[in-house]
């Protein structure tokens, strides 16, 4: 039975696929953003996280405009999934960076929780690691780069997402709720693997160590959503939410030791496996890689 599920952002570049997804398992969903999504099935409601009245009433009203309204009180929401926010660093200041995206997050978790919703699901980002957006030439900790690695970052948008990981840590706690943070590699688009830059990922993978070589289909990501919210019970968890392979027609250990030969590894890796870990996703929630990045990539790069 589908879930009435309210989902913040999605209208944003990962957000508008992984709601699809989400409505072929038969889920409602309610977006609130500020920009509207082309997407018949679902309504946007505009909604300025960071204004804790609004987030309260998007979360206690209705999933669509009717006319008349049933009668009552709307449901509480089965979940809620919060990935809107500033993305990365300079689309705004950085105290506005880090305002936006700390209190929109508590907004919504703490509406979620006082209004009863027992799954949140929560974007984070493979930039915790704190290599992206580094000041320098930064080295990962160890590889793979799994949840178990201390997350160190120096960067606004990092830090103010290792802050969000750290709300929900409390307030699951407290409230003896689900709360699971993804930690969402570079997300890529079905037609973004046509592009220049997707090109430069496979052709110069020299250049790309802020990506970690890895890398997020966003219909994957909305698997692993409804994942997610099929699964209960786990409490806090946070999650690397990244597809199976690096994104280089090297094999991984080879040349990871050739790119960052001062970073150790905590265990042999596959062949071409991906060097930001999702095996505990698959482990834990089952996630099983759909799309991965050579089925769609136009040129031919034998391994």
């Amino acid at each position: 039975m589908g879930m009435r599920v309210v989902f913040t952002g999605g209208s944003g570049k990962a957000g508008r696929h992984v709601i699809p997804e989400l409505l072929k398992k038969g889920h409602q969903v309610l977006n609130l953003d500020l920009e509207p999504l082309k997407q018949p099935d679902v309504y946007t409601l505009k909604t300025d996280l960071t204004q804790p009245g609004q987030v309260f009433n998007a979360l206690c009203g209705q999933f669509k405009l009717l006319s008349p309204n049933p009668p009552g009180v709307p449901p509480t929401p089965d979940a809620v999934i919060h990935f809107a926010g500033m993305a990365r660093n300079m689309l705004c200041t950085d105290d506005e960076t880090f305002r936006i995206n700390t209190l929109s997050a508590y907004n919504v978790i703490d509406a979620a929780c006082k209004l009863g919703v027992k799954k949140i699901i929560l974007a984070s980002t493979g930039s915790v690691y704190g290599a992206d957006f580094a000041s320098g030439d930064i080295d990962y900790e160890s590889f793979p780069i799994d949840e178990e690695i201390d997350v160190n970052p120096m960067d606004t948008y990092a830090i103010s997402k290792m802050c969000v990981e750290r709300i929900a840590r409390g307030f699951a706690r407290r409230f003896g709720v689900d709360i699971y943070c993804l930690r969402i590699g570079n997300v890529i688009e079905p037609h973004e693997y046509e592009g220049d830059l997707f090109h430069s990922y496979v052709n110069e993978p020299q250049k790309w160590k802020n990506h970690s070589w890895s890398y997020t289909d966003a219909r994957d990501l909305g698997q692993i959503c409804n994942l997610g919210l099929e699964k209960s019970g786990l409490g806090f968890q946070v999650f690397n939410a990244a597809n199976d392979s690096i994104t280089s027609k090297n094999p991984t250990m080879k040349f990871l030791k050739e790119q960052c030969p001062n970073t150790p590894f905590t265990r042999e890796m596959g062949e071409f496996e991906a060097p930001m870990s999702n095996v505990k996703v698959k482990k834990v929630l089952g996630f099983k890689e759909e799309h991965h990045w050579e089925n769609y990539f136009p040129v031919v790069v034998g391994k």
